[in-house]
């Protein structure tokens, strides 16, 4: 613990530079406006933004692009309330009561309650990671090819019984992410597959092309379909309203601790922000004392999704630095950045990158401040931006992912790729499809094969190597407990009617 805080203690002074603290407001401004634009989002956002950051140190990089995830957060949180458009789709829980609020003419009090919640829910999420990380990368250092494989079947087993969507269409997505990561050379045998003939799919398909295509096409085409439109309600922010309204938070205390485990319960195990927000929501309604109200207004719909969303946006670091697992789509964006940069996600970062480590954790605790402050002040210019009619907003967001997708490697086919790829996101959102599965799988669907073949070789073929050790074995198992639990407890318990809350992963 005190090497922990010694350590934090350094890494603030990294953090806290004129440089670093720039860096944070420009990353949390682009976030913000990254969240209140529809059809972006935060892993399209920061994977737009990860070829300007090629150039620069690895500790302002990552600064630069956590702090643009945590503005997108609030962003999406923002164009929630005042206009029903969740910018993100971890805020679309925000919609239920964020929106009534403000439309009944409480818009100071909505985006106070939110942003004061999400402040606490990113906190809880900062202090984990900051009392746990260093024990969990340790522990990691025991870890060979059957453990390390036997943690990327725990996480993909996760996202199968825990995703909140049917578990065939989590497999179908984690399948599709497994072929893709299977292009270009095979580390283990160093043989050419699934190139299809085509020189430049020797070297892979690029993650960054998969996400902006994903998440920036994707939306786009399902945007200019749905022709997104919404009435603004009053962004005036009345200081004195949300200054009591933050003061009086702490009524809620138990809503924000439950919903801020939650979501570092989600964030550390592949769940992600999204199902967090759902799942915080729905059991908020169910405990709270006037949970019929819920949907018209109420602070708790606010103040669960927000602190559930924020905490396990902010957890989902945790397994990215010490196991390099991606504990979310945006964590995954950010661990190929740090693979980009040279570093290698995982136990032995902390040893090898102490200050690139301690450095991100304490520009957390500030980044997360700078977000609040300047949130509260852009709000109104962010609605003003709101009313620029969506076919101006579209054509900008096409031409920023065809150039960032140019830009990765000079390749059209990488264009090419990505317009796939967004073909491929839109049919998901179509068929409500969660593309975090497929995400995760493309990032470290590799990585599991290399774990599993090795585990292999070491046992000259025997599975057995997954069950020699307690550690690997309780993995192994805990693995398959996230895949049949949760269909084992459909059939012991009675089916009851649950309220429908849409969509719980994308």
């Amino acid at each position: 613990m005190e090497s922990n805080i010694e350590s934090l203690m350094h890494g603030f002074g990294i953090a806290i530079t004129m440089q670093h603290i720039l860096l944070m407001m420009v990353g949390v401004l682009l976030g913000i406006l990254v969240g209140v634009l529809p059809g972006l989002g935060a892993p399209n956002g920061v994977s737009l933004l990860l070829p300007l950051t090629f150039g620069m140190q690895p500790v302002s990089a990552i600064i630069l692009l956590s702090s643009m995830y945590w503005g997108a957060l609030f962003g999406g949180s923002v164009t929630s309330i005042l206009f029903n458009i969740p910018g993100e789709p971890s805020s679309v829980a925000t919609t239920f009561d964020g929106y009534p609020m403000a439309r009944d003419g409480r818009p100071s009090t909505a985006l106070a309650t939110a942003f004061g919640s999400a402040a606490f829910g990113a906190l809880v999420g900062v202090v984990l990671i900051t009392l746990v990380a260093s024990w969990v990368a340790q522990f990691a250092l025991r870890f060979g090819p059957p453990e390390y494989f036997a943690v990327y079947f725990l996480a993909f087993a996760s996202f199968v019984g825990m995703g909140g969507t049917p578990p065939l269409k989590t497999l179908v997505a984690l399948s599709i992410g497994f072929a893709i990561a299977a292009i270009g050379i095979d580390t283990v045998s160093g043989s050419v597959r699934l190139n299809f003939g085509i020189p430049e799919l020797v070297k892979g398909v690029d993650f960054v092309v998969a996400v902006m295509g994903l998440f920036g096409i994707g939306e786009l085409l399902l945007a200019v379909e749905e022709e997104m439109h919404a009435k603004a309600v009053s962004s005036k922010i009345d200081w004195r309203e949300v200054f009591r309204t933050v003061v009086g938070l702490p009524r809620y205390g138990w809503t924000l601790l439950r919903s801020a485990a939650i979501g570092c319960w989600m964030g550390i195990t592949p769940g992600g922000p999204t199902a967090a927000s759902f799942m915080s929501y729905g059991i908020a309604k169910r405990f709270a004392k006037r949970g019929t109200r819920f949907g018209t207004g109420v602070p708790e719909g606010i103040v669960a999704p927000e602190a559930a969303d924020h905490s396990a946006g902010t957890s989902a670091l945790l397994p990215m630095l010490s196991l390099g697992i991606p504990g979310s789509a945006t964590a995954a964006v950010m661990m190929g950045g740090l693979m980009i940069w040279g570093l290698n996600p995982g136990p032995m970062l902390f040893t090898d990158q102490r200050d690139f480590v301690w450095g991100l954790i304490a520009s957390m605790y500030v980044s997360n401040i700078v977000a609040v402050v300047l949130v509260l002040l852009t709000v109104p210019m962010f609605a003003a931006l709101m009313r620029i009619p969506f076919f101006i907003i579209a054509p900008l967001i096409f031409i920023i992912c065809t150039v960032g997708a140019y830009s990765v490697s000079n390749s059209y086919l990488d264009v090419i790729l990505m317009f796939g790829f967004g073909i491929l996101g839109y049919l998901f959102k179509k068929a409500s499809y969660p593309l975090a599965p497929l995400v995760l799988a493309i990032v470290i669907g590799d990585k599991a094969e290399d774990a599993f073949r090795q585990a292999m070789l070491m046992s000259k073929g025997s599975l057995g190597i997954f069950f020699s050790s307690p550690l690997v074995t309780c993995l192994i198992l805990g693995g398959f407990a996230f895949l049949l639990l949760p269909q084992l407890m459909k059939l012991v318990r009675p089916q009851r009617r649950q309220p429908d809350l849409g969509p719980t992963e994308v």
